[in-house]
């Protein structure tokens, strides 16, 4: 029903920082996906999570910290949805977050990946990336399926996690609506954060400098003049180009 995300750090052989991202299914705490990075980012997580699902189907609920990869609801607001906030609402699973200034919420990823550690510890410490990839896949299939594990009364996460009916999500995929109030720039255009891309919407440049209210419904915009309620443009979102003309 739940699954829990997190990243953590570590180190390569010439002392060089990486980022291990970890998802983890809360009842059996298999490990769902495990992958090695040089900075956690966005689409990182998108990816490692989509690869996830394709092996394990689509958990019901996500639970997750406030990093700025998972949620941008610390963010003031400000950029819309993130790519991973995206992916949840279009999947129409519920999106859980601790509260800030709690780790213990996600309490059970944080021990896998201490447990994890102390397992490279007794290992020499990886030269690249694919050299701590491949210890990773190694590490994860000995504790999904030869690690008998005391809270599970003695069993692998692996038979567990194969013991129990899966859930699914509830809800329908989620829309997102919000109103945004900003000027068109000097070249007639707006830009708009959508998934945690930025894209560049052309209003034209007799509109320069004009304030304007963004009604945003997930894709669909319209662009409104502040003063007198003019619509100035409406478009549906394509996201496979950062300018929309």
């Amino acid at each position: 029903q739940l699954w829990q995300t997190d990243f953590t750090h570590v180190r390569l052989a010439d002392g060089t920082d990486t980022e291990v991202l970890t998802f983890l299914d809360d009842h059996s705490r298999l490990v769902l996906a495990c992958t090695a990075h040089h900075r956690v980012r966005g689409p990182d997580v998108v990816t490692t999570f989509r690869a996830a699902i394709s092996d394990n189907g689509v958990p019901a609920a996500v639970l997750s910290d406030n990093g700025m990869v998972f949620t941008t609801r610390l963010a003031g607001g400000r950029g819309g949805r993130n790519a991973f906030e995206s992916e949840l609402a279009r999947l129409g699973i519920e999106r859980r977050n601790s509260r800030p200034n709690h780790p213990t919420t996600c309490g059970k990823v944080e021990r896998v990946q201490q447990t994890l550690k102390r397992w490279l510890a007794t290992h020499p410490r990886p030269g690249d990336l694919d050299q701590l990839q491949t210890l990773l896949d190694t590490w994860r299939e000995h504790y999904n399926t030869a690690r008998p594990h005391t809270s599970l009364h003695g069993r692998t996460p692996a038979a567990a996690y194969a013991a129990k009916a899966k859930a699914h999500p509830v809800g329908g995929p989620g829309s997102h609506e919000r109103i945004r109030h900003d000027r068109v720039d000097n070249d007639g255009k707006l830009t708009l954060r959508v998934a945690g891309r930025l894209h560049h919407i052309g209003i034209g440049r007799t509109h320069a400098r004009t304030p304007v209210i963004m009604l945003i419904a997930d894709l669909d915009v319209r662009v409104v003049h502040a003063i007198t309620g003019e619509l100035l443009r409406e478009l549906t979102i394509d996201t496979t180009r950062n300018y929309q003309p």
